[in-house]
């Protein structure tokens, strides 16, 4: 068990990938309001931009392809670990999980920042059963482990994760497929809030088993997010809704 829960107020955070890899003091919106801040994913080494990176209108939202570009993480901790300590609401980096024992590294290297309040784990789509419980098991210590997977996988891996050492999981949105009038294939993340009813759902199920959940995937509005914490959810995250004018209230 980690020596620390992650106590939200609100229990709204970001989604990686949609708030940059710190709160911009200079613009208070839109991370002003929320319980905690996720940083852009973190791999151990530089990752460049997919060299087919897009962003396309997809059933009400889009799809987004990006490769999950960064500077690897330790130009990330020299650039942004200060300004991390500075902030005034916890951290929460979200590593690339690809190498157990390099995922061990990140967590350990974290460990002793004051203000990172958890860590959320982040996982190829391709990723094995045995490699996703491996790396929470390595990162498991004085941070809690939030890992962060497509949400029927993360309900059929429910207990194990836990008994690997992870606090939460956290329901990653579903990958689509776009097929466009050239007839190229693009694959990617898919946000909308049609994805809404399925959330909820996840979050009952999650609660029905016992284990701590965050929705992701659908939540546009407060009143969304009422509704998954009404159906269990112990928090809910926030993606595309960032990009798009800011959270509602209605």
């Amino acid at each position: 068990m980690p020596k620390q829960e992650l106590a939200l107020h609100p229990a709204l955070m970001n989604a990686a990938g949609f708030l940059g890899f710190t709160p911009d003091l200079r613009q208070p919106q839109p991370w002003q309001g929320l319980g905690c801040f996720v940083t852009n994913p973190i791999s151990y080494r530089p990752r460049l931009p997919a060299a087919d990176a897009e962003i396309l209108p997809a059933a009400g939202g889009f799809l987004l392809h990006t490769g999950l570009p960064n500077p690897g993480f330790t130009s990330v901790l020299r650039h942004f670990s200060a300004r991390w300590q500075r902030a005034p609401l916890p951290i929460l980096p979200h590593l690339m999980a690809e190498q157990p024992e390099e995922t061990a590294r990140m967590v350990r290297a974290l460990e002793g920042l004051e203000n990172v309040a958890a860590v959320e784990l982040g996982f190829a789509p391709q990723a094995s059963d045995e490699l996703i419980l491996r790396s929470v098991q390595a990162a498991a210590g004085e941070l809690p482990v939030l890992a962060n997977l497509a949400a029927e996988r993360a309900l059929g891996l429910g207990a194990r994760l836990v008994s690997a050492g992870a606090w939460a999981v956290c329901a990653a949105p579903p990958r689509g497929l776009l097929v466009l009038e050239n007839g190229r294939q693009v694959k990617g993340r898919w946000f909308s809030p049609a994805l809404l009813p399925q959330t909820l759902l996840a979050a009952q199920e999650a609660a029905r088993m016992g284990l701590l959940f965050c929705g992701g995937g659908g939540v546009f509005s407060k009143k969304d997010a009422q509704a998954l914490w009404e159906a269990g959810a112990w928090a809910a995250q926030l993606d595309a809704v960032l990009w798009r004018g800011g959270f509602k209230e209605g």
